[in-house]
């Protein structure tokens, strides 16, 4: 009896062996040869999660592009045509010409079918150029109007088209640092529709924009830093989420850095665009009229001299001129409120005020304080 048992045992077991060598190999070619039987009793856990979830982001994107693309425009700038004497080592001099060529300067997106484009206003800057917009499918449009928000950089170009498709505006009031976004516009003013990937790097940030001598550097604050690539070109064009809206307009890219981009979060436009369609322009933009730079508590205490913006210059004609403000000054309280490098400093203290309305601002003049009243004008746009 005892014989028949052992032999019967190992029968049992070598049956075992051979059903699991069977299993084992039959799961190993499963993965090696992409067959999938065994799935239900060996779940694929760790790379096939994977790969799905990066062929969902693809997908993603590439429906984000076939809807938002035919939406997304190029600005083109044209220099006015002028003769120019050419020399040549063979031919001597010769009358030739320059300018009148379209140039790719800058991006935009459709917001109305009847030909609404918006853009950033530094895109479209130089008032002695003429614009042209140009589609994705390659038609191209003069710009009949623009008109420029003097309250952030932003503008809207009329062009005469119908038919054309708006894009979704969604909302940057929820966006999280981490979320996924996609960016298109005309890479470098050479690559049209160029789509970049990345996420929101960081929220509430605060950039300098504008040029200094307009009267004051232009901030813009609670700006969305993305690290989707932003190159020249891009300015203007969309930053948008996973669903295909609109959250921001890319507007700028930190100099020397890389993988470090700006963009205006798509609340300001909305508003500044309701605004442009109820009243056909944007709110006006308090001005004062003086070119300055921040003065740190560091600097302060180092020259003995308060915190606040010291004037670089005054702009003739401006508020500021007329005031009595001189270059040296250094304005530090606006209506009580003192001025620092770390609370936006004059710029964001301007920003909410509106033309007409009176500050008190108390400088600091060698080693005296001067209290001047000043009557904020309207910015040129």
């Amino acid at each position: 009896m005892l014989k028949i048992s052992v032999k019967k045992a190992f029968i049992f077991i070598a049956i075992i062996l051979v059903v699991l060598a069977a299993v084992t190999s039959g799961a190993v070619a499963d993965r090696l040869f992409g067959l999938t039987p065994l799935d239900r009793f060996f779940p694929r856990l760790g790379i096939n999660t994977l790969q799905q979830k990066f062929v969902n982001e693809e997908s993603d994107v590439i429906d984000v592009v076939k809807n938002v693309g035919p939406s997304v425009v190029t600005v083109s700038a044209v220099t006015p045509k002028r003769s120019i004497i050419q020399f040549s080592p063979f031919g001597g001099f010769s009358q030739g010409t320059t300018g009148g060529t379209p140039q790719d300067i800058g991006s935009g997106f459709v917001v109305s079918a009847d030909g609404l484009i918006v853009t950033n206003k530094h895109v479209v800057a130089d008032a002695s150029l003429t614009y042209k917009v140009v589609t994705s499918d390659g038609k191209s449009f003069d710009a009949k109007e623009i008109s420029r928000d003097p309250n952030n950089d932003i503008a809207i170009i009329k062009i005469d088209a119908r038919g054309l498709k708006p894009v979704e505006l969604g909302d940057s009031g929820n966006l999280q640092v981490g979320q996924f976004v996609i960016a298109i516009g005309t890479a470098l003013g050479e690559f049209r529709n160029t789509v970049t990937t990345g996420v929101v790097s960081g929220l509430g940030r605060g950039i300098d924009a504008g040029d200094q001598f307009q009267g004051y550097v232009e901030r813009l604050d609670n700006v969305i830093q993305t690290d989707a690539a932003i190159n020249p070109g891009n300015s203007g064009g969309p930053l948008l989420n996973s669903a295909g809206q609109v959250i921001g307009i890319n507007v700028a890219v930190a100099q020397g850095a890389n993988n470090i981009g700006f963009a205006i979060p798509i609340n300001t436009v909305k508003d500044a665009l309701n605004s442009f369609k109820a009243n056909g322009k944007f709110p006006a933009k308090a001005y004062l009229g003086v070119q300055y730079q921040m003065v740190s508590q560091q600097a302060a205490l180092l020259n003995s001299v308060p915190q606040g913006a010291y004037v670089v210059d005054v702009v003739a004609g401006s508020p500021a001129e007329k005031a009595n403000i001189q270059a040296g000054d250094i304005i530090y309280k606006v209506d009580g409120n003192q001025i620092t490098d770390t609370n936006g400093g004059l710029a964001k203290l301007i920003a909410g005020k509106k033309p007409g309305d009176v500050l008190n601002l108390e400088i600091w003049r060698d080693g005296n304080t001067v209290k001047a009243p000043v009557t904020l004008s309207e910015a040129n746009q």
